[in-house]
């Protein structure tokens, strides 16, 4: 659905159309329509409080198939969805309907969830569901299901395709080798800290594969509570692809999210955009409860307006969204060019600088490339490297580290020296391509740059070409002027997901009279690419000129 912006901020559905099996889609609706929600005063059916877009989504679940080869045309569905917004009560009955509907004899059913605490209250809303319900027929559904609640799973007694559902906490133990034909995945965001997530994901998916295989994988989360990471980033990364026609996979899309240009620019606190991102505003959600959550929030400050954001209205973290943070965040985003590479920058500006930040063996190594063009637009690249050291002594952010290798925009290498000399080779590549100034070219923070120094002058790049660039105070010209050339579109960037997260890290800090943006104010997240930016910046600034090319004279 390409044009889903224009379609969330109308208030339409961002559901397609979609030419589902009639029979199946009206068949399972009918029967979900007629469960009841357990935990609603009056125990009402989800046919009497449910909005249509949950209809449509029942429908596009059970009617995917093709009524000529009766084989599933739609595997994968993704609701990105606010909370309160009936998210693990939707979930439950999803898959109370899948059993009743299933068609394979001993077929399974899984719900799974990233912490014990969810994966109960998952259960505990399907045991209710079949306690209260009844079928259209009028036959109480306790009677068709055997509950058992130590165990956590649920019996569907049909004489000829009995069938079973288990409630899981994720763990590559517990999901290996499953075979299970439904499976529904509660909060994936959770599971971003999780170091062992992509292999729970690739069992999940394994038992989708069989030929035979009529099922589904669903996925119902809210957004992220930190900049997404690990196994969630890349399933929402997919999700939103396949939503804006960017690639074509069996996967349905429902994300409630706003446009990215509305939520960077705050639009989120606006109440008038709240009813996009929250279908069931006015239903489950009270918007005077986010109002007073606004406000508390507010109060509370940076954290928990973060958590509001993120919880509430689908705002994904990272940028903008901190009373400390950097003011170059605020436009980071908007200036995102996907289409920028090295290639690019060296292939269309008429000079660059270089700008280093060096780690120690636990830390990260980055490395900025800014490129000036002729019309005066600043165009930057980064890259960066870690040893595997670091994902020992970083656990906390070893998913996100390894979603950035696997978008290559992080490099895992094994030694100091091997570090050294990637670096190095870049930055023979920017000379090679006559780009570089003679002097004050390649800019490094002189702390533990002896083997970086080493490899450089190995390729001949040494001073004055190679400069020291002072830090803390002494980069207040890059930390204040950067947001404004962001601001005026004059600073366009290659939208890594790397460098947007050392972004949204950076915090800035007034000392004297003078913004300072440190590793310390910033705590155990990075920011070694914003500060290999900052460097590259400040030898920008003394408006340099590419080295004149040595031309060989023919006789």
């Amino acid at each position: 659905m390409p044009d889903w912006e224009s379609r969330i901020t109308g208030h339409l559905s961002i559901i397609p159309q979609l030419p589902v099996d009639e029979r199946r889609a009206d068949r399972a609706l009918r029967l979900f329509k007629c469960l009841v929600v357990p935990d609603i005063e009056g125990t009402p059916t989800y046919g009497d409080v449910c909005a249509v877009w949950v209809f449509d989504f029942v429908r596009a679940i059970f009617g995917a198939f093709d009524p000529a080869t009766k084989a599933r045309v739609i595997r994968e569905f993704f609701v990105l969805i606010p909370k309160k917004n009936g998210k693990t009560s939707i979930a439950a009955a999803i898959i109370v309907v899948a059993l009743l509907l299933n068609e394979r004899p001993n077929a399974e059913a899984l719900l799974v969830a990233p912490t014990q605490k969810i994966a109960e209250m998952a259960f505990n809303q399907a045991e209710n569901i079949i306690k209260l319900s009844a079928t259209p027929e009028g036959t109480l559904m306790d009677a068709l299901f055997a509950v058992h609640g130590h165990l956590k799973t649920i019996d569907y007694l049909h004489p000829t395709l009995p069938s079973s559902m288990a409630v899981k906490a994720a763990d590559a133990e517990t999901i290996t080798g499953s075979k299970a034909t439904y499976i529904l995945v509660d909060e994936t965001h959770v599971f971003a800290s999780n170091i062992r997530a992509a292999g729970v994901f690739r069992e999940i998916r394994g038992g989708l594969s069989h030929p035979q295989n009529k099922g589904f994988l669903v996925q119902i989360t809210t957004q992220s509570k930190e900049v997404p990471a690990g196994v969630f980033k890349a399933e929402l990364d997919r999700a939103r692809a396949v939503r804006d026609g960017k690639l074509q996979l069996p996967l349905l899309p429902v994300l409630y999210e706003l446009p990215e240009k509305l939520a960077a620019a705050d639009g989120w606190r606006d109440p008038a955009t709240w009813g996009m991102v929250n279908p069931h505003l006015g239903r489950s959600v009270s918007e005077h409860f986010l109002q007073d959550e606004l406000i508390a929030a507010t109060a509370d400050g940076p954290a928990a307006l973060k958590l509001f954001a993120s919880q509430h209205l689908n705002v994904e973290i990272g940028l903008g969204l901190n009373n400390d943070a950097w003011s170059g965040a605020r436009h980071w985003l908007a200036c995102a060019r996907r289409e920028i590479t090295l290639d690019v920058i060296l292939a269309t500006c008429d000079v660059c600088t270089i700008g280093v930040d060096w780690g120690g063996a636990d830390d990260l190594a980055s490395l900025s490339v800014l490129g000036r063009r002729r019309d005066g637009i600043w165009l930057t690249w980064s890259m960066s490297w870690a040893r595997p050291s670091v994902f020992e002594a970083r656990k906390s952010i070893a998913p996100r580290l390894i979603g950035f290798q696997a978008a290559g925009e992080l490099r895992v290498v094994d030694s100091a020296d091997e570090q050294a000399a990637e670096a190095a080779d870049i930055c023979a590549r920017v000379k090679t391509a006559g780009v570089l100034p003679q002097a004050s070219g390649i800019g490094l923070d002189i702390a533990g740059v002896a083997l970086l120094i080493d490899a450089l002058k190995a390729r001949r790049m040494e001073e004055p070409l190679v400069c020291a660039v002072a830090q803390g105070w002494k980069l207040q010209t890059a930390i204040t002027t950067l947001p404004l050339k962001l601001e005026s579109g004059k600073l366009l960037h290659a939208g890594q997901g790397l460098v947007n997260w050392a972004v949204s890290n950076a915090k800035q800090e007034l000392k004297g009279s003078n913004y300072i943006v440190t590793k310390q104010a910033s705590g155990s997240a990075k920011i070694d690419p914003v500060m290999s930016l900052f460097n590259a910046s400040m030898l920008m600034f003394l408006n340099p000129q590419a080295a004149p090319v040595a031309r060989i004279r023919i006789a």
